[in-house]
């Protein structure tokens, strides 16, 4: 059937397959975060039954971030060749895989070449979803899209204080592994029988074909560019540098905070469940008003560059709050307040941040420019987990300064990409 036909007929759908798409990518992201922070969660378990240090852990999250930062910009080049329905799928494979593992782990090595199993896969799993929403929604659309699939990173967080620990002191850690890693072949089913690029797939409408392609149809570009070419492109840069100075922060709450409600307030496994719970629950509230404040700003006649970087602002100053962290008098109950707040506003910052390679490049380099700038990403969090796990245990568990150097992170990196990009623009139209 031709596309032209198959764009006529009526859809189940509604003309609303993007938003099906979107629900897939929501789910990735879900079972992407529940696989990822599965090991945080079971710190304090597995410290006392392993014997850990905060240095052994440091160094483990470490071989994740290792496997992230040099498979990162592979990922993105094999998003581009393979295309997004075959390399989304090749990837969850490998990081399904690697998270069982973790199963049959015993010592901190063999934790660390588990993780890193998982950085490997779980690299594509951005560039991916990135290159989808680039292919299927258009330019006014595509924070807000990035907002509700990004928003499974912490529906997936939520989940894993909820069942982890159930299934942890019944059935034993080792099982916990791999109930999350096996949801991953659920997704993986229903994605390869309903991905489709849109002007090939059976459910669309003439009038949603014809509302994705509004901004224009992309000219071809041959090949993806190179890596060397990037390192030209400001666009780029900006997006590795807002990655590299704002992802070790959101890592930090993911791995280190089940560890903190423990270390200074003596919340065990079950105990914490709430806490994480209401963190993570208010963390998904953000990610997606950081997407729809940025639309709502272009539907108010903002350019979308100055909505991007507005809706990044109001999110960096959001943020800055968790410094006083260590000023709430002992109190749980504002500490999580604050860590929700900041965690919310980090998600809203990453569903503007997240349109820079879509907004500054055309679709056949979406993958290779958030592969570069997830390798930034990766890095950060590379250097700042064993340098985190040094210094808890050369102060003894003092988190303040770690909360301060948190809340100032995004307001010095906004700086910098605003000086590297005062106004987005594709690369083609900034020539």
């Amino acid at each position: 059937m031709s596309n032209t036909s198959q764009a006529g007929k009526k859809s189940i759908f509604g003309g609303n397959v993007r938003w099906a798409i979107c629900g897939l990518l929501f789910f990735a992201s879900t079972v992407n975060y529940m696989d990822r922070q599965v090991l945080g969660l079971l710190k304090p378990t597995l410290e006392k039954e392993l014997g850990w240090n905060d240095k052994d852990f440091g160094w483990i999250i470490f071989t994740f971030q290792l496997a992230y930062a040099i498979v990162m910009p592979f990922a993105g080049r094999a998003i581009d060749w393979l295309g997004t329905r075959v390399g989304y799928a090749v990837a969850v494979i490998i990081w399904s895989l690697a998270s069982m593992s973790h199963s049959i782990a015993g010592t901190p090595i063999q934790f660390a070449m588990a993780r890193f199993g998982l950085g490997f896969g779980e690299a594509a799993n951005f560039p991916a979803a990135l290159r989808t929403v680039a292919e299927w929604f258009p330019k006014r659309e595509r924070a807000f899209a990035t907002g509700l699939f990004n928003s499974g990173t912490n529906i997936g967080a939520l989940i894993v204080p909820i069942l982890v620990p159930f299934v942890a002191l019944h059935f034993g850690w080792r099982k916990a592994f791999l109930v999350t890693g096996g949801l991953d072949f659920v997704w993986l089913a229903l994605w390869l029988s309903f991905y489709r690029k849109p002007s090939e797939h059976p459910g669309i409408t003439a009038a949603e074909l014809q509302l994705i392609e509004s901004d224009g149809v992309d000219r071809p570009k041959g090949p993806a560019p190179s890596y060397f070419s990037l390192l030209g492109k400001k666009g780029a840069w900006a997006y590795l540098v807002g990655k590299f100075m704002t992802d070790p922060v959101w890592w930090f709450y993911l791995y280190w905070v089940p560890g903190f409600l423990h270390d200074n307030y003596g919340l065990d496994l079950a105990q914490s469940r709430l806490p994480l719970v209401v963190i993570y629950l208010v963390t998904d509230v953000g990610s997606i008003g950081g997407g729809y404040l940025s639309k709502m700003l272009i539907s108010l006649g903002l350019p979308h560059w100055k909505a991007r970087k507005t809706a990044m602002l109001i999110c960096a100053l959001l943020v800055t709050p968790v410094g006083l962290i260590m000023y709430t008098g002992g109190n749980l109950w504002a500490t999580v307040g604050l860590i929700s707040l900041a965690a919310a506003a980090h998600q809203g910052w990453s569903a503007n941040l997240f349109t820079i390679p879509s907004d500054t490049f055309h679709k056949e380099a979406v993958g290779s420019v958030a592969g570069f700038g997830g390798m930034g990403g990766a890095f950060g969090g590379m250097l700042v987990a064993p340098a985190i796990g040094w210094w808890l245990d050369y102060s003894h568990k003092s988190y303040g300064p770690i909360f301060i150097a948190a809340g100032s992170a995004y307001l010095i990196a906004l700086t910098v990409i605003h000086l590297l990009l005062p106004k987005v623009a594709r690369v083609e139209e900034a020539a």
